[in-house]
């Protein structure tokens, strides 16, 4: 095919994900589209898998017709909870194809954060790859409601010819897919404890794709030449709409491991000749860490994209592995994303590039005031004046109130600091908002909080980030004991160590929360500096430049937390 390497092979203008996959497949039919490399212990498709353009639209179809005959149309919602498998995307297009709105459920969640989900989603319909069912009928069986669920196996072809009938119309049966259309509900984690529905768009989606597409610079992409390795979940935003309605819109592949793993990460590349790569921060030093072989430079690998590597890493991973690690910045909420991707690159500074013309940016201070170059601030972004929320996120499901917050002064407040040189370079300083972020997982402190604060034997207790070397940052919750003296029936027996009660809420934090979520640090202190008002002054809690990991009452709980199978 003829190279195109700075301009997407289909023009989104005035489409809807539908249309464009429709273009997509019959200019790109025999093309591979979506490729899972083989994996012996794996669940799912141990040998792999490869299905081209023409392939993934009769399975589209397939799962349309299906959804169709059921009484399933635009404005339901389905929830889906499958993992890296494959089916994950299927299912996407096919809601897509009917203004269904796709809500992908992280692997991760408990029970009780499965409700929550089925429940502010009012999800009409869920899927559950086999691994997931248990978790997924355990939700259902937690919410306040109950929803149908449907068991998938490797492919549409193998379910059962009949779909549980949805239980009431189609909210917007009468009205045409469009642009504005929910095409997808990506629950992120927000500062008052409780994941926000982050509701998007059609346009959304192929605005985020097109972007990618269009950058050119060390992101360049030809037309049906490119195969993306990318081994982050399905459910987050970049792997389940930016690399898919970017792959898509060029004519190229998407291939889909089942999570990143350090000793198969060669061996994928290599399967799956990969031209460019996906990563977070927690992927560079896994793979510096690993023996030097001739694999280091045999690939075919032009850049890898992402976020979060460590600034001291980043120039001896590019001297290593041949291939430039290009530092982008972007959130659920917005599409259009920032990079370091034209040369000369700001190489281990975490310079996360220059604003664009669909993307305007102001670096202001808490009073929303411009600061001066070089001074660190808020940083808000626009698509522009006119409109300055075209192709951002739609709004927060159930939130009115949150979204217009968010979207003050006609500008959306991404809670990141950062700073702004004389020439326009936005440098990444640190996340203002009262979130941690681990292993590219976002996890509200408030909603950690919520949850010790609920045990018997804590008194108070306040939840930080601390530095981590492999995950950026770790959960720490300091924490009050409820006093051994008092006579309440819920203070902790009197003999009971502190390493044993640590032992104990981290158990009570893993029943209820996410693996992920719960402190990898429990610190015990005596007391916890307040305002006037009994909010914890968290910035106050050490001195400046304290290890709080170092003191003799922090208990350290990061092998506890594991995935669970």
């Amino acid at each position: 095919m003829t190279a195109s390497p700075n301009k997407a092979a289909i023009d989104i203008e005035g489409l809807t994900i539908g249309d464009a996959f429709a273009q997509a497949v019959a200019r790109f039919g025999a093309a591979p589209f979506l490729e899972v490399p083989p994996q012996q212990d794996r669940a799912y498709l141990p040998a792999g898998l490869r299905w081209t353009y023409a392939d993934v639209a009769a399975e589209v179809q397939a799962l349309e017709g299906r959804l169709t005959n059921a009484g399933y149309g635009h404005g339901h919602r389905i929830a889906v909870l499958t993992g890296n498998h494959p089916i994950t995307l299927i299912i996407k297009l096919a809601c897509a194809r009917l203004g269904v709105s796709w809500v992908p459920i992280n692997p991760d969640y408990r029970p009780a954060e499965i409700a929550y989900l089925l429940d502010d989603s009012a999800a009409a319909l869920t899927f559950a790859t086999p691994p997931f069912a248990p978790a997924l009928t355990a939700g259902i069986d937690a919410a306040k409601r109950p929803v149908a669920m449907v068991t998938l196996a490797d492919s549409v072809a193998a379910l059962d010819a009949t779909l549980p009938r949805a239980a009431t119309p189609a909210p917007h049966a009468d009205t045409p897919v469009g642009g504005k259309s929910e095409a997808s509900l990506i629950y992120t984690s927000g500062t008052t404890g409780k994941p926000k529905g982050c509701r998007m768009g059609h346009a959304y989606a192929l605005a985020m794709g097109a972007w990618y597409a269009n950058l050119g610079g060390r992101l360049a992409l030809s037309v049906g030449g490119e195969r993306l390795y990318n081994p982050l979940p399905l459910f987050h935003v970049n792997a389940g709409i930016l690399s898919l309605f970017c792959m898509m819109l060029t004519g190229n592949a998407l291939i889909i491991p089942e999570r990143f793993s350090r000793r198969r990460w060669w061996a994928d590349i290599a399967h799956a000749n990969a031209t460019c790569v996906h990563y977070l921060g927690i992927i560079v030093p896994a793979l510096m860490n690993e023996p030097a072989g001739p694999h280091d430079r045999q690939h075919r690998i032009k850049f890898g994209l992402g976020g979060g590597v460590e600034p001291t890493l980043h120039r001896a991973f590019e001297d290593r592995f041949a291939f430039p690690l290009v530092e982008i910045w972007g959130m659920t909420e917005a599409c259009r994303l920032l990079a370091d991707h034209i040369e000369p690159r700001h190489v281990g500074t975490r310079a996360i590039g220059h604003p664009h013309p669909t993307l305007q940016v102001r670096v202001v201070d808490d009073a929303d005031r411009d600061v001066p170059p070089g001074t660190p601030g808020e940083m808000l972004v626009r698509y522009d004046a006119t409109t300055p929320r075209k192709d951002h996120f739609l709004g927060y499901l159930n939130q009115d109130e949150a979204t217009e917050h968010a979207w003050r002064g006609g500008w959306f407040h991404t809670g990141d600091a950062v700073r702004q040189d004389e020439n326009g370079l936005i440098t990444f300083v640190e996340r203002k908002k009262n979130i941690i972020r681990r292993s590219g997982e976002n996890i509200a402190a408030a909603e950690v909080e919520a949850c010790l604060q609920a045990h018997p034997d804590v008194a108070q207790v306040a939840v930080i980030a601390v530095p981590d070397a492999l995950r950026d940052e770790e959960v720490m919750a300091c924490v009050m004991r409820r006093s051994r003296a008092s006579d309440d029936d819920r203070a902790p027996a009197q003999d009971e160590s502190d390493a044993a009660l640590a032992q104990r809420l981290v158990a009570h934090a893993l029943e209820h929360l996410a693996y992920y979520k719960a402190p990898g640090w429990i610190v015990f202190l005596d007391t916890l500096p307040i305002t006037g008002t009994q909010k914890v002054l968290k910035h106050a809690i050490f001195p400046d430049g304290a290890d709080p990991c170092t003191l003799e009452t922090a208990h350290d709980l990061r092998a506890h937390k594991k995935r669970q199978a």
